[in-house]
């Protein structure tokens, strides 16, 4: 269970944020209204929720996720393998933040690169992938902080994704939404998996907390399979203005 999230406000910069999509720019006041509607719809999961302020230099850090691994022992702060991204870990309120809720911090260093976007967390044991944004040393360095704690960790070598969880996410009760690369992959079979259509691969990024499912709007087939579960409250958020800079949801928050 998730007491606590932690969200960034997204600045104007946003438009000018990394994208591999041809979907044009975001425009800002629908993704201000978006990002509201997504803090309410954490909210009702029974989270308390810390907002912190838009950074405007830095276009992609409202996508707070990868600034930082929580975990039920330490949070780790990563180091981007995205350079335009690699000083928003030295945010003056992000360490303050995470200081309120935990007595153990750890960082990646230097020539390790890890972007938590990459590490999907089943209990006390965490995946990896090796990304164009994380590479071996900071996937080797992560693994050994989480062992310090007594967690564990394992690679998933990576070919099309951007991120792991772009195509992988645990929705708790055994349960994995898998789309493209990873619907075959034999690590995850022991999981009941919930293929993500093609047409609808943006929705395998999804997030449980506490019983309910946020999925992204406009994807009707991944919201039927989920509810078809029965095991969770669905709440749709829409995110089409992350979508264009290749944000999903679990990229809005830090949740532990």
């Amino acid at each position: 269970m998730f007491s606590n999230v932690i969200v960034r406000v997204p600045g104007k910069s946003l438009t000018e944020g990394i994208s591999g999509a041809d979907e044009g720019k975001p425009n800002y006041t629908k993704a201000i209204v978006q990002h509201e509607n997504y803090i309410n719809a954490l909210t009702k999961t029974g989270v308390g929720v810390n907002v912190l302020p838009p950074m405007e230099d830095f276009p992609d850090s409202c996508f707070i996720e990868d600034n930082a691994l929580c975990t039920s022992k330490c949070a780790i702060i990563s180091r981007p393998g995205a350079q335009t991204r690699r000083e928003e870990v030295q945010a003056k309120d992000l360490r303050p933040t995470l200081s309120k809720f935990y007595d153990n911090i750890e960082e990646i260093t230097a020539p390790g690169t890890i972007e938590p976007g990459d590490i999907m967390m089943v209990g006390d044991h965490f995946y990896i992938g090796l990304s164009a944004r994380t590479n071996a040393e900071g996937a080797h360095q992560m693994i050994s902080i989480l062992e310090k704690y007594g967690l564990s960790g394992e690679t998933v070598e990576m070919k099309e994704m951007l991120h792991l969880k772009t195509g992988v996410n645990y929705l708790e009760h055994n349960n994995l939404l898998v789309a493209g690369e990873f619907k075959n992959d034999p690590r995850f079979d022991k999981f009941n998996k919930i293929e993500i259509p093609e047409d609808e691969a943006y929705a395998a990024n999804c997030i449980w907390i506490n019983d309910y499912v946020i999925v992204p709007a406009g994807y009707p087939k991944v919201k039927k399979a989920i509810e078809e579960l029965g095991q969770y409250k669905v709440l749709e958020v829409d995110t089409s203005e992350y979508r264009k800079v290749d944000g999903g949801l679990s990229c809005l928050s830090l949740r532990f």
